[in-house]
């Protein structure tokens, strides 16, 4: 009997640890991306020769060098463990005439595992929470990132747009993959500025992506949302039309900060090589115990002759 309640209990202990590590490869797998972009980040991206219409000087702008800055702020928790909730920030300076553009808003709630965007705890785009957002976050892709197209939400849309797979690069030393989004020519809705000249939207948004974290190392965007006149459907005023590039400093940082998550899964995996050895220990000794008993005491009573 005492050998019989020893081998169930390390048939437990093997089950436990078994569990253990999967809880484990869960976390590092599903979790680190978000983790290693909690509390505040902050990207920077800029362009020249960009053209954008100044809402003090009513007019478009020409030539000018802006400075786009994103920050991203992990917020207060959803109660969920699977979920993360960030939110984004994005601001546009003209450093030539030292103009601030209208900045915009979104809030991002979205599954670690999957980084698909999830409508709840407050996620809106720009205040307005009635947005379906769908896709993933775009912000942080799957860990496990595969080369394949994902569909990410595109936020002067409103609606989810694909990235398409463009091949591998090396970003300050880790190995990423390339994704393109390239829309031309989308309508975008009617601005406030006129009823009558419809918004057209055309973007190449290339993100490197760290396919083990799934963390965005790097981005460039070529964006232009303008006016077009809808009888000739020529461009009658550009809105924002920049070429874009994240700047060296950013790009060493968002590496750094991957780099930290990269070194948890690191860890995690060996933290898992050594939990399932301890589940393999525990069931072997469990088989040893159990399958000491004598074989007849298994039995039932009919075919064990009544023993």
């Amino acid at each position: 009997m005492t050998r019989r309640v020893t081998g169930l209990i390390a048939a437990g202990l093997a089950a436990f640890f078994a569990a253990s590590a999967v809880l484990l490869g869960w976390r590092a797998a599903g979790q680190v991306a978000a983790d290693s972009r909690g509390g505040q980040v902050t990207a920077i991206l800029t362009a020249t020769h960009a053209s954008y219409f100044s809402p003090t000087r009513l007019k478009e702008i020409t030539g000018a060098n802006l400075e786009v800055t994103e920050d991203i702020t992990g917020a207060a928790d959803a109660g969920y463990p699977a979920i993360a909730i960030w939110d984004v920030s994005t601001s546009v300076y003209d450093t030539t005439s030292r103009q601030r553009l209208e900045p915009t808003s979104a809030t991002l709630v979205f599954d670690r595992k999957t980084a698909e965007l999830i409508n709840c705890c407050g996620d809106s785009v720009n205040g307005n929470g009635l947005i379906w957002q769908s896709g993933i976050a775009g912000y942080a892709f799957p860990a496990g990132t595969r080369k394949q197209t994902y569909d990410v939400f595109d936020t002067v849309l409103d609606e989810p747009e694909p990235f398409a797979y463009s091949g591998t690069d090396v970003v300050d030393g880790v190995p990423a993959y390339r994704f393109a989004e390239n829309i031309s020519a989308a309508y975008a809705g009617l601005s406030p500025l006129s009823s009558a000249e419809p918004e057209l939207y055309s973007v190449r948004r290339v993100d490197w992506v760290d396919p083990e974290t799934g963390a965005v190392l790097k981005i460039t965007e070529d964006e232009d949302l303008y006016l077009v006149n809808p009888a000739t459907g020529y461009p009658v005023m550009h809105l924002f039309d920049a070429d874009l590039a994240a700047t060296p400093a950013t790009v060493a940082r968002l590496a750094s900060q991957d780099a930290r998550g990269r070194n948890e899964i690191a860890l995690a995996g060996a933290a898992r090589i050594v939990i399932f050895c301890l589940a393999g220990v525990s069931a072997v000794t469990a088989g040893c115990l159990l399958a000491r008993e004598p074989w007849l005491r298994l039995l039932p009573p009919v075919l064990s002759g009544g023993r």
